[in-house]
Parts: structure tokens; sequence; C-alpha cells
């Protein structure tokens, strides 16, 4: 009998992502706790139905992103969280999808504190116009927005406008890494009764301010913003406990 064809480059990549993405999100979630050993190559494979070869690139792709640890003889441990690397999107789009997902927005939001009000104070004195029409544009579209899972999107937006209009060169790219957390953060921070509503006039504070080009107004307005999320999340939180 003849051996099956082996799988070709674009197949063995789907595969590969298939079994990063399970995995991945397992042990984000909560399937593996940190510490635990994974189970054998043989029963993982078995599992998946893939070849060791894929798994154990797989196994590399998640150890580069903080998750494992693979030693000869031991096998495969899951390794503490505080080794994740929390900024890779992939990571945190698991975290986000797993039942921790309150933990993971309030941590967010502690960064977000300590970047945003100076980010709105500095996209007010360098955005150009074109950078504030298009803060503006995500602004009207979450006026516009038939439901509150419609107005994720524009918010993402507007918030990543602001960092990029400040024209840093660190601050454009840490917006689209956290892209994936912002969303699933703003799902949670809408979920009390007329939040989006509450929010509206914080985010066209925000937005004036910008356009006044008063860096300290901005400052204020955005830290205003984020304070009342902050709480909206907590709300949250209590809600689905």
């Amino acid at each position: 009998m003849l051996d099956a064809p082996a799988p070709t480059l674009n197949a063995r990549r789907s595969l590969h992502g298939r079994v990063v993405q399970d995995l991945g999100a397992r042990i984000a979630g909560g399937g593996y706790e940190p510490g635990a050993l994974l189970p054998s190559e043989a029963v993982l494979g078995a599992s998946f139905g893939v070849s060791r070869t894929v798994l154990r690139e797989a196994v590399k792709v998640l150890a580069s992103k903080g998750l494992v640890e693979a030693r000869p003889k031991i096998g495969t441990r899951v390794r503490p969280r505080a080794d994740w690397n929390m900024l890779d999107p992939d990571v945190l789009a698991w975290q986000c999808a797993g039942a921790d997902l309150p933990g993971v927005a309030e941590d967010l939001m502690e960064i977000r504190r300590v970047v945003e009000p100076h980010a709105a104070a500095l996209a007010a004195g360098r955005a150009s116009e074109a950078e504030i029409a298009e803060i503006a544009a995500a602004y009207a579209d979450m006026e516009r927005a038939p439901d509150i899972e419609s107005s994720v999107d524009p918010d993402v937006r507007f918030h990543l406008a602001v960092m990029a209009a400040t024209h840093n060169a660190f601050l454009r790219p840490l917006g689209a890494l956290i892209r994936a957390a912002l969303s699933a953060s703003f799902r949670l921070s809408k979920m009390p009764p007329g939040a989006h509503e509450r929010s509206m006039p914080r985010h066209r504070a925000v937005l004036d301010a910008i356009r006044d080009r008063d860096a300290e107004a901005a400052r204020a307005a955005m830290r205003d913003l984020l304070e009342h999320a902050a709480e909206d999340i907590r709300n949250a939180k209590e809600t689905i406990r």
C-alpha cells in the first residue's frame, strides 16, 4: 500500500496554525494551568489529528510567545502567566476570549490610564487636519451605530486614531498590538445599561479638545473618559460573576 502523500506547504501551515490557535486558546483559557505538563506528543497529536512534526512546530510557536517551555525527558510545561508575552496579538486575543476577560480588561485599563491621557495631549498639539477628521469620523460612526455591538469597531478606531495622531513611533504600533484587547474591553464596558450613551459626551470632549489644540483639556477629557469606562468595567464584572 502506498504511503499517503505528504501535505503541501499550505496544508502544513494550515494544520500548524490550527494547532497553535486551539492549543494556545486552551492554555490561555485555563484548560491547562500554569505549571501543568501538557499531554504527551502522542496524545496531543492524536487529539489534533496531526503528526509529531506539526505538533512540535506549533509548540515552538507557543514557546516563542512565552506560554510553554519544552524540555527533553520532561515534556512541555505551561509557563507562569507572568512569563506570557501579553503584547502578542494572539496571546491577547486568547486571553480576551477566556473566562478571565474582566481581569485582562482591568489590567489593560491601568495601561490605558498611563498612556492615553498623554497621547490625547500630544495629539492636540501634533495632529494634522486629516488625522483630526479621522478621529471625528470614528466618533460620528459611534453616534450612528444602531446597537452596542456596532459601536465597538468605531470606538476602537477613535482611540487608535488618537494614538496615531501623536506622531510617536511607539504609540501607533502599541495601538495595533492591543486592538483585540480593546475590542473585548469595550464590549465589556458597554454592558451596563446606558454605558455607551453616557460615554458619548466624554468622547466628544476629547475630540473637541484635540480639534481646539488644547492639550491640557484633551488630557483631562481622556482621563475622565477612562475613569468612567473603568467604573463600567467594574460594574460589568459584578454582573457576570
